[in-house]
């Protein structure tokens, strides 16, 4: 395990000022797309407030980070809810999902290019990836600022290609720059 992105994400998390519990808009704005039932894991899932979503929705549901921290918030947090929630604190890039597992994969706020194969192999047949992360072309400072983290313009659907395309925004600096969602693309997919 990657002891030291432990460390960093655990002392992110750790902080009283920081809060990442709101569930993705790319959940929240299509929750009408969501599998009846199945097998979901919220990727990378921070203090999990997709996952808690997911597992709202009737979805069994799997929540993996690195940080125990993050684990230990959202378990605690899933059981006051009375939610049943799978939680485990793994290194995910080290260690991926297995082939063939989930019916539906979120990940938001997370970009490792390397494990997109592997994400793309955990989804079973007709199984949906809901994707929300940065853009390199942000019309202000949030998210990293690192461009290994940052995606440039279109490339989710160049790395999720291979998969049925349902719902895709990038918006970038088009038009009125007061609304929309900027700094961010959002991908639905499915599997065949």
């Amino acid at each position: 395990m990657d002891d030291k992105n432990r460390q960093k994400w655990n002392s992110i998390f750790d902080s009283e000022v920081h809060d990442r519990s709101q569930a993705a808009k790319i959940l929240t704005q299509n929750l009408h797309l969501l599998p009846q039932s199945g097998i979901a894991l919220d990727l990378a899932c921070g203090l999990g407030g997709n996952a808690l979503l997911l597992a709202e929705s009737g979805l069994n549901t799997h929540a993996w980070d690195i940080s125990d921290v993050a684990i230990s918030k959202l378990h605690s947090r899933a059981k006051t809810a009375g939610l049943d929630l799978y939680t485990q604190q793994r290194d995910i890039i080290h260690n991926p999902p297995d082939a063939d597992s989930f019916d539906l994969i979120l990940v938001s706020h997370f970009l490792e290019r390397s494990i997109i194969p592997c994400i793309i192999k955990a989804l079973k047949n007709n199984g949906l990836i809901f994707y929300q992360t940065f853009t390199r072309e942000k019309l202000d400072e949030t998210g990293p600022t690192n461009p290994e983290f940052l995606l440039e313009r279109n490339e989710l659907l160049k790395l999720f290609e291979d998969l049925i395309i349902l719902f895709y925004k990038e918006e970038h600096n088009v038009g009125n720059l007061a609304h929309g969602n900027r700094n961010e693309a959002m991908l639905i997919a499915q599997k065949l």
